[in-house]
């Protein structure tokens, strides 16, 4: 489901008619707290543009983006004084606002999540592993050429 970004309400944060608690703007990006934090300190950054997923964004904001994703978990770090971050994006699954944000989450030990917040899966053998492995990397070579 792609949502046009009129009715986006990251877009209506980012043109400033939808008020939230901004911790960070540049030209190309917004950052706020989030309205449902794991923890306190959990926050939110997008492009002002309407991005449905990071496979859309352009070129162009990569260095910008992970550049401020750098700067909010150490500030997030030290303003809850937390031990680490978790820093996470979802694309489509799990994406309850469909315009690209980054979670930026204050993490303790022993703050009560285990690691991904789903189960893990083995492979059946290795000859499976290796099968992905060539999949993945025969794609990425797709991709380059």
């Amino acid at each position: 489901m792609v949502v046009e970004a009129s009715s986006c309400v990251f877009c209506t944060i980012a043109d400033g008619t939808e008020p939230a608690a901004i911790v960070y703007e540049s030209g190309e990006l917004i950052a706020f707290l989030d309205n449902h934090p794991l923890f306190p300190g959990h926050v939110l950054l997008c492009p002002r543009e309407h991005y449905v997923t990071l496979l859309d964004i352009p070129s162009r904001l990569n260095a910008p983006l992970m550049d401020a994703t750098q700067l909010l978990a150490r500030a997030v770090e030290a303003a809850v004084d937390a031990e680490g971050t978790f820093i996470a994006v979802n694309n489509r699954v799990s994406q309850t606002v469909p315009h690209l944000h980054i979670h930026v989450i204050p993490r303790r030990r022993r703050d009560g999540l285990r690691g991904f917040f789903w189960p893990r899966q083995r492979y059946h053998d290795d000859a499976a592993r290796e099968a992905v492995r060539d999949a993945i990397e025969r794609e990425v070579h797709k991709l380059l050429s």
